[in-house]
């Protein structure tokens, strides 16, 4: 019997409405036909997907439309991104790593997503990663309209906690490699789906920074070279 123990992550299939709690009924609508989220299991040994009805809708499917596959997944991959998402699947089955990437993919109606995916391990009973679940999260359109939502009901919180929420949300642009708006919709995310403040998950985030791996050598030498020589990249004014 396997048990999952990720205890980040709430992996039930999502509801539009509950990740952006406080939106209208039309703005609800209009979500649930353009998940901003989706969800998925992945498990190693079976190579089996699971999606959730957002993922399926994300991908122009109905749910339970089709059996999600890593052949299927692929297959709606942009082909420059494709390589490299297979690449980051076959490693997540040999090594039991959880499926992270940042990719674009296109829709049955040819419309191209670029998504964030982020994810956990699914632990087996006797504590081996058995797989993966996560979300994909949409950086495109429908998460911009829900930042805009929770700045409207947070624009108070965030003037006042500006500087933490600035620092977390460089975190996620060097994780990540995303802009500072999509930084900013992937915070907005994780306060509106955990029902946390948006300034306490910034904070927790900040504060928790030291248990990761350090940076590599080679990384740290790069940017020790970036840092020195900043000033000569900096167009000169007339």
């Amino acid at each position: 019997m396997t048990r999952e123990r990720h205890p980040h992550l709430s992996i039930p299939h999502m509801d539009p409405a509950v990740v952006v709690a406080g939106v209208s009924s039309p703005e609800v609508s209009r979500l649930r036909t353009g998940a901003m989220t989706g969800s998925f299991r992945f498990w190693f040994a079976s190579q089996r997907w699971e999606w959730s009805p957002e993922l399926y809708r994300m991908h122009g499917y109905a749910p339970g439309e089709v059996e999600p596959t890593t052949e299927l997944l692929l297959a709606h991959k942009h082909p420059e991104d494709r390589e490299l998402v297979a690449a980051s699947i076959a490693r997540s089955i040999e090594q039991g790593l959880p499926f992270s990437s940042r990719h674009r993919f296109l829709d049955t109606t040819g419309q191209q997503h670029t998504v964030m995916v982020v994810s956990d391990h699914i632990f087996g009973d006797a504590g081996v990663s058995v797989g993966t679940s996560g979300f994909y999260i949409d950086l495109s359109e429908t998460l911009a309209s829900a930042e805009r939502v929770a700045v409207d009901e947070r624009l108070p919180e965030l003037v006042e906690a500006r500087a933490v929420i600035e620092q977390a949300k460089g975190v996620l642009m060097r994780m990540y490699r995303i802009s500072a708006e999509q930084a900013f919709s992937v915070l907005a995310w994780r306060s509106q789906e955990a029902n946390v403040k948006l300034r306490v998950l910034a904070e927790q985030l900040i504060l928790e920074l030291p248990v990761l791996p350090a940076e590599s050598p080679v990384t740290v030498a790069a940017f020790d070279h970036l840092l020195l020589t900043l000033h000569e990249r900096i167009p000169r004014t007339p």
